[in-house]
């Protein structure tokens, strides 16, 4: 005899839930034995009254289905938006591999960021010293060097909220919502950065995934880099 069988049959220990599930843990045959009970035994349900405790088990079956169909659900709607992600990408290094210039190389990173994936701004930031008589609207001509310095140093990416005044550096104004800010650079290089703006505080979060993102930095950087040598 075990244990909880001698704690169950030991009138001086009173009988609690955890000595009936650790009994029920330790005897898998109990219902073999008792299989009345099966059918038997009424259970409390808020919607249905009383059932049987195979009935509740067929209920918390049908949840469980229920639960991972959804899921499934989401997982499908993640794949597709990663899918069409994956084209908009694809077609994009196309496009900038066939710009013949910065500017052109700009005008077509801010139709990207701002038509096809709707995102509400966008700007470059270059680092002193690489070739800025480049005209565009998308070049932030403020010195931006501190927030590259604060949020860039130790990462590739920040993504998140922006201090009032790094917004005004970067974008001339109060960017509401959220930001990313990618580093840019070429052979060990900084070439400076990229700040990408949401209106919805939420899009941009540090838990994102990167992988896409990895890639588009390098060929900008690289392109850039190539656009501003010459």
């Amino acid at each position: 005899m075990n244990d909880v069988q001698q704690a169950i049959n030991s009138d001086d220990i009173p009988l609690t839930d955890e000595l009936v599930v650790s009994y029920l843990q330790d005897n898998p045959e109990f219902f073999n034995r008792n299989n009345s009970l099966m059918t038997g035994l009424r259970l409390n349900d808020e919607q249905r009254g009383t059932v049987s405790l195979v009935e509740r088990q067929q209920q918390q079956l049908r949840q469980k289905v229920y639960g991972l169909e959804d899921e499934i659900t989401q997982l499908m709607s993640v794949a597709n938006h990663n899918e069409q992600l994956f084209v908009l990408y694809s077609d994009l290094y196309l496009r900038l591999l066939d710009c013949q210039s910065a500017e052109e190389l700009l005008d077509c990173l801010h139709q990207a960021t701002t038509e096809l994936l709707s995102l509400s701004s966008f700007k470059l930031w270059l680092v002193s010293g690489n070739n800025t008589e480049v005209a565009h609207h998308s070049l932030s001509t403020n010195d931006c060097a501190g927030v590259m310095q604060n949020r860039l140093t130790n990462d590739e990416y920040y993504f998140g909220r922006l201090q009032e005044s790094e917004q005004t550096l970067i974008f001339s104004k109060p960017c509401l919502g959220s930001v990313v800010l990618i580093k840019l650079t070429h052979d060990e290089q900084a070439v400076g950065f990229l700040a990408i703006g949401s209106e919805d505080a939420h899009h941009f979060d540090p838990r994102m995934d990167t992988l896409l993102l990895n890639q588009f930095k390098r060929l900008v950087a690289k392109l850039l880099h190539q656009q501003l040598s010459m």
